[in-house]
């Protein structure tokens, strides 16, 4: 059948539970962090989600990949935030052990979905 939205790939679903994960851990951050490391993190962990949904609605396979590239390098840029705020005492070990689980998941997908991309754009695999 394939995929009918962007909603439907698994690497939008568990990138929606890490920028979800991540707007309750912000909640944690001392009030003077809400216009700096709190807006920087909130909008990386958007900015993962929204590139997946704009390469898949790109025509072109190679404009999704690079999308998807985008979206890999906002999903590292938000652990370094995660870092910086268990680095500053703001979220505990616990909070970014549970932050990298979901972190290492979403990579793991996002990379698959490159592969995959490349392999259709190459003819080397079906699109779904």
């Amino acid at each position: 059948m394939g995929f009918q939205t962007f909603e439907d790939l698994e690497v939008w679903k568990k990138s929606r539970d890490l920028r979800k994960f991540v707007k309750k851990l912000v909640q944690k951050f001392p009030k003077e962090e809400k216009y700096v490391l709190e807006k920087q993190v909130v909008r990386s962990s958007r900015s993962i989600t929204n590139n997946i949904a704009e390469g898949y609605g790109r025509f072109f396979f190679q404009e999704n990949i690079q999308f998807c590239r985008i979206a890999r390098g906002s999903l590292e840029e938000t652990l370094d935030h995660m870092i910086i705020a268990n680095d500053e005492g703001y979220i505990s070990t616990e909070d970014l052990l549970g932050f990298r689980d979901l972190h290492g998941e979403c990579l793991r997908l996002l990379n698959g979905y490159i592969s995959y991309l490349i392999k259709v754009k190459s003819g080397t695999a079906p699109p779904k």
